[in-house]
């Protein structure tokens, strides 16, 4: 990943992308600039999720039990979406 990658924040990386997602969806754009513009949606789509990743890995649960206070790490739950 190179230096300009990691100073971009999720936020703006997900600005972004919807800039990048409503230009595709209003369809006026050439085909060379779509497949330009899918390829850097496609790149800022991954750095959202490694940030996210990162994320995750320092977000610690506190739990509470008959020990005292003990730290979990963070697993997110899941939807089920088959309701």
């Amino acid at each position: 990943m190179s230096t300009s990658e990691t100073e971009v924040s999720f936020e703006q990386a997900i600005e972004q992308l919807e800039r990048i997602v409503a230009q595709l969806e209003s369809g006026d754009v050439p085909l060379e600039k779509a497949i330009e513009l899918y390829q850097e949606g496609v790149r800022l789509s991954h750095l959202c999720g490694v940030k996210l990743e990162q994320v995750e890995k320092k977000i610690e649960m506190l739990v509470e039990g008959e020990a005292g206070v003990t730290r979990k790490p963070f697993q997110p739950v899941l939807e089920d979406k088959g309701n």
